[in-house]
């Protein structure tokens, strides 16, 4: 039987594109782990990414994953338009080149390598893991602004 384990994932950016920082929080029974970084000049969406890229990155085994985000560019773009994206060679429906892809790749990558529900939540709305994954993202800008 695999495990199971609860992520909470959120990216932040001070502009957009500027300083970002990414926070993931994982709950596996009574025990967590608090993950967090950044990049000077990034984008949100590249942070909500990365957030879920790094959280997966940690597991050492396969597991059962419920992974929330409260970004629908995540969410939907996991469950909905990844696939299609791949299939047409990493263009959207508009013969556009897809945005992130490296990390988009990345994710596909390790969304092999687990059975993962993807949940959106909504942010800034009391839920704690959600709560907690913002301000790791937002601690995450605040030392590379001091930099």
């Amino acid at each position: 039987m695999t495990e199971k384990v609860v992520i909470y994932t959120d990216g932040a950016c001070r502009g957009n594109p500027g300083v970002g920082g990414w926070g993931a929080l994982l709950c596996y029974g009574e025990h967590e782990k608090s993950l967090c970084g950044g990049a000077p000049n990034t984008t949100n969406n590249r942070m909500e990414l990365q957030a879920a890229i790094e959280a997966l990155r940690a597991l050492q085994r396969r597991c059962r994953v419920e992974l929330y985000t409260d970004s629908k560019y995540l969410q939907n773009g996991v469950s909905q338009w990844l696939d299609e994206w791949k299939r047409k060679n990493w263009k959207t429906t508009d013969r556009k080149a897809v945005k992130n892809r490296d990390l988009w790749e990345a994710l596909d990558d390790l969304r092999a390598r687990h059975d993962i529900t993807w949940r959106w939540v909504k942010g800034h709305a009391g839920n704690r893991g959600n709560e907690c994954a913002d301000q790791l993202a937002n601690r995450a800008i605040e030392k590379l602004s001091k930099l």
